[in-house]
């Protein structure tokens, strides 16, 4: 159950896999995305209601080929260049996009952790996304007649989560704001929570969601891993960390030599990925 976070990802990642990495302005798992960078995983659909630099970090070192989101920027800065850089020019490789709304990716997550294959609500009304995205449709109520909007749930391969505690048994703890980990981790397949530490017990906090560890696979003790993101009691947010990425984000020479820094390889190096295995289809609990 506790793993180091690079045989964790090695573990439950693969090539081609849907991988949401939910965090709404804390707790975002910076950390694992990184790991996931440095070892070369190619092909992903990367999920998340509001992608920010971490998500560009991954989408300029080649590793998606698909981004499913509600929103994207540098939160308080501006937009995500590479990210743009790959839509636009397809550099380092092209990159398909999926735009839902705020509503409609947590409709999508809800949907997901219910198991049930679609999610309504009434949102979209008067967009432009519902002729521009072919999952986006409508249903009529066989109750009143009326119409409103339906979405696919939307079931990762893989979510990963930072949260502040997880015990020995691998039930997680997390408050704050908390976004939609919960029902991010619930819809998937498979569970990585990196945590700031392991307890022996997790004491009750106001507000928390508790995550059994019947649903997580694994859990990765990575002290500061949602930085330059903020951990609520741990740490605060480093807004210069935000301030210095445009920079870097905006040149694809600043960036390889970001990514160089971070991995000792380029946007089209892959390293090698050795020791990869298939988790147990029923799961970790121990």
């Amino acid at each position: 159950m506790v793993l180091p976070l690079d045989e964790a990802v090695r573990t439950l990642i693969r090539d081609g896999d849907t991988v949401a990495l939910e965090g709404f302005t804390h707790l975002i798992p910076v950390a694992a995305g990184h790991e996931i960078i440095r070892q070369g995983l190619r092909d992903l659909t990367l999920v998340r209601m509001t992608p920010d630099i971490v998500y560009d970090q991954l989408i300029g070192a080649g590793c998606a080929r698909k981004l499913v989101f509600s929103w994207g920027g540098n939160p308080g800065v501006g937009s995500l260049h590479r990210f743009r850089d790959a839509v636009t020019h397809g550099w380092p490789v092209p990159l398909e996009v999926e735009e839902h709304s705020h509503a409609g990716m947590a409709n999508r997550y809800v949907a997901g952790a219910s198991g049930l294959p679609f999610a309504i609500l009434r949102g979209y009304s008067g967009t432009d996304l519902v002729g521009n995205n072919p999952n986006i449709s409508t249903v009529t109520c066989p109750f009143t007649g009326q119409e409103v909007a339906a979405v696919p749930a939307v079931n990762p391969d893989v979510t990963v989560i930072h949260a502040q505690r997880a015990d020995h048994d691998g039930n997680v703890q997390l408050w704050g704001i908390t976004g939609i980990q919960k029902e991010a981790a619930l819809a998937a397949e498979r569970v990585l929570v990196t945590v700031e530490e392991v307890v022996d017990t997790l004491e009750p906090v106001p507000g928390q969601v508790l995550l059994p560890g019947r649903v997580v696979d694994a859990v990765s003790v990575v002290p500061g891993g949602a930085a330059p993101s903020y951990a609520h009691g741990y740490y605060e947010r480093d807004n210069s960390a935000y301030k210095a990425w445009d920079k870097i984000g905006r040149d694809r020479e600043a960036f390889t030599s970001w990514l160089d820094d971070l991995t000792g390889s380029t946007p089209g190096a892959r390293p090698e990925r050795s020791g990869a295995t298939t988790p147990d289809p029923a799961g970790s609990t121990s």
